[in-house]
């Protein structure tokens, strides 16, 4: 049951990025364009998106299991650190260098874009550097 009802809300949400224009990059870059043809369109979604978010949040800070049974586990960290500020830097670079982020790039891969199997092979490459990086750094802590 639980991973049927993943299905159906990865189903509606990818159609929800679909219908909002998030899969489009010229959408998102239009957006991000502050200085030419600024697209404000974009600011409603993300709108909409936080004013959900905040309700979801307060409703499961209030509850010790999902509504399908599951533990909850919520984050606890509230530092902002180095790397978080460079990893935000990263992600907004890439996210308007490509118009994608990772949400609207695996829709759009799904839908047979080529640039997002593009987007998404680049993210996937990231993750594996990203990964080798971090197993270098912990064993050069320990030694």
């Amino acid at each position: 049951m639980q991973k049927l009802s993943a299905f159906f809300i990865g189903l509606l949400f990818g159609l929800g990025l679909m219908l909002s224009g998030m899969t489009d990059p010229g959408k998102v870059q239009g957006f991000l364009d502050l200085a030419g043809a600024w697209d404000p369109s974009l600011a409603f979604v993300m709108g909409g998106a936080i004013a959900v978010g905040l309700l979801a949040f307060a409703v499961a800070k209030r509850r010790t299991r999902s509504f399908l049974g599951s533990g909850m586990y919520l984050p606890k960290a509230t530092e902002i650190d180095r790397r978080l500020v460079l990893g935000s830097l990263l992600f907004g670079v890439g996210w308007g260098l490509a118009g994608f982020c990772p949400g609207p790039g695996l829709v759009s891969m799904a839908a047979g874009e080529v640039k997002g199997l593009v987007f998404v092979l680049a993210m996937l490459m990231g993750m594996v550097v990203f990964e080798w990086l971090e197993r270098m750094s912990a064993k050069t802590r320990t030694t």
